[in-house]
């Protein structure tokens, strides 16, 4: 599992430039999923849907400690989690890297073997870290040439990339490989059957990368993506706003074009580390009876839409992700296109397993769709969304040619993804949208009330979702009206 990766970055995805052919021979020997998305684009509650199985507004675990504006900062002590049915079942269960799912609460505290690796960005002063470095007498770190705009008041903007003076083998990334190795290794040499689970920081920015890495790609070959010609012209107000908090109108497109070809040197980075974890694998024999997940916790805009980061705009950029599984004995490269979820995972990982998957309420099996026949399954997905900096409640929809999001506080935004895949024009108010927005929002209203999802209240009166079966006051003064 990556951070805030974007699945154009791979040459599976079709990036003709990319150097990943780890990930692509994942995706030749097992199933690339061409929409899969993030139940949510942020960090801690996408990984505790992971973790539970749940949507976010079920679990309730909303925002990033870092950015938290009032929201729960842990799971409860009785939630279930995938993790611990495994254990259960008998199963040895590891984390190597990322946990960020909540403050005070750890892996460990989930039935996670593995170091406490805490924070949202490579913690280099980790002592496992520190000790790493000694044993291997490694130099430390350090990073030089920083690339960040500029704030209104002339002072530095937020980082986004920087090189990292150490060789390869001194970098984060090949430490938590070769944590992962070790731990393959002391699995594989008992008798009991075992999940592990190697998260990386990054391609997450700053992007941070040493000069082979930093210097891969010619910044001159980068495609600028369309997107960048956004002028937030009939979008929500926040959307400008994030742009000028990241800076972007301060640094020349040059710059734009060197942060991707480097963001892009960051995923080559890690894709030849999970080269060095499948190496293993091989070598252990494991390949035969061990399936094999590869996705991240949400994408990363990288100058889309005139943005960095993730925030409150539901593109595809941030929402649409990277997803591949292999299954040992699967027919290979299968290619599907129905709408998944980071969400699914939990459910495939239980029945691999044999676990009943009855807690993971939110989450469906994946195994059924590891093969090319046909399997009944949704035409369309929804995602949530409720804040990083500050609160922001949204709800998306996508089918397979629009997409709506409803937006309490501004304006709401739809895009015909079949004309505009750039989601550059909003159609949301164009008269002759009114049968395709009209159906939407009603689609939207019925899986938010199915879920129990309360943001359905608010839509109730204010747009047109159809009859109504019971009364919206919650006054229960007036069910007889509604029934």
């Amino acid at each position: 599992m990556t951070d805030q990766h974007r699945a154009d970055t791979l040459g599976t995805y079709g990036n003709r430039l990319a150097a990943t052919p780890v990930l692509d021979e994942l995706a030749r020997t097992g199933t690339r999923f061409d929409r899969w998305y993030t139940p949510t684009a942020i960090c801690t509650p996408a990984r505790a849907s992971l973790l539970t199985g749940q949507a976010p507004f079920r679990h309730k675990l909303l925002a990033n400690h870092e950015r938290n504006v009032g929201y729960i900062e842990d799971l409860p002590d009785d939630q279930w989690a995938f993790s611990t049915a495994l254990r259960d079942a008998g199963y040895n269960c590891g984390l190597i890297g990322k946990w960020h799912v909540g403050h005070h609460r750890r892996a460990a505290d989930f039935g996670f073997d593995g170091p406490d690796l805490p924070g949202w960005h490579n913690p280099v002063d980790h002592p496992d870290y520190l000790d790493y470095l000694k044993a291997n007498d490694l130099p430390p770190y350090e990073i030089h040439d920083r690339i960040r705009g500029t704030l209104p008041n002339g002072g530095p903007g937020n980082l986004l990339a920087a090189r990292l003076r150490q060789p390869v083998e001194a970098t984060f990334e090949h430490y938590l490989a070769t944590r992962a190795i070790e731990m393959l290794e002391r699995y594989a040499a008992e008798p009991k059957p075992f999940f592990l689970q190697l998260n990386f920081f990054g391609p997450h920015l700053p992007y941070i990368v040493p000069d082979e890495y930093f210097d891969m790609f010619d910044p001159e070959l980068v495609e600028l993506p369309k997107s960048i010609a956004e002028t937030f012209a009939g979008k929500p107000r926040v959307q400008a706003n994030y742009s000028a908090h990241w800076t972007f109108d301060t640094m020349p497109l040059e710059v734009t074009r060197k942060l991707i070809a480097v963001y892009w040197g960051y995923v080559a980075l890690i894709d030849m580390e999970i080269g060095r974890v499948m190496d293993a694998m091989r070598r252990l024999g494991l390949n035969d009876d061990t399936a094999v997940f590869f996705t991240c916790d949400h994408g990363e805009f990288t100058g889309a839409h005139r943005l960095h980061d993730k925030g409150p705009a539901m593109y595809e950029d941030i929402y649409r992700t990277p997803g591949l599984l292999r299954i040992p004995g699967q027919q290979p490269g299968v290619v599907r296109t129905e709408f998944v979820s980071l969400l699914d995972c939990t459910a495939t990982i239980l029945e691999l397993a044999g676990i009943d998957p009855a807690p993971a309420v939110d989450s469906r099996s994946l195994v059924p769709l590891a093969s090319t026949r046909e399997v009944p399954w949704e035409q369309d997905i929804v995602c949530e969304f409720h804040g990083h900096h500050f609160p922001y409640p949204q709800r998306m929809i996508r089918t397979d040619r629009y997409k709506l999001v409803v937006n309490p506080d501004s304006t709401n935004e739809l895009y015909d993804l079949f004309t505009d895949p750039d989601e550059l024009l909003n159609v949301y108010d164009h008269p002759e949208m009114a049968e395709v927005r009209g159906r939407l929002m009603r689609r939207l209203y019925q899986v938010l009330r199915d879920r129990g999802d309360n943001f359905y209240h608010w839509m109730t009166s204010m747009y047109d979702v159809g009859d109504v079966s019971y009364d919206p006051t919650l006054s229960g003064l007036d069910e007889a009206t509604y029934r």
